[in-house]
């Protein structure tokens, strides 16, 4: 028992670098897209993979506030931020 209290008394804390950020997962069928638990109710979604799924996930980072992204590194696919801005201006 004391042994955990001594873990959690050398915990770091990490300061936030993009408080307005959100992360994908890019898959080939559905993406998962999470965003601060403090924005929204339900905060990781799926989304399909086809434009007006990749626009629902747009206004929901619009939404949420959220003005960066990262998607996770998976093999060769990828969704940037500048795919999902040019997403917003068609």
């Amino acid at each position: 028992m004391g042994r955990n209290n001594s873990r959690n008394n050398n915990r770091r804390t990490m300061s936030v670098v993009h408080p307005n950020a959100a992360a994908i997962y890019v898959g080939a069928t559905m993406h998962m897209a999470a965003v601060n638990a403090d924005r929204t109710p339900e905060p990781v979604r799926s989304f399909g993979t086809f434009t007006t799924d990749l626009h629902r996930l747009v206004d929901w980072f619009a939404e949420c506030g959220v003005d960066w992204s990262q998607p996770a590194p998976i093999g060769s696919r990828s969704l940037s931020s500048s795919t999902l801005v040019a997403l917003r201006c068609s």
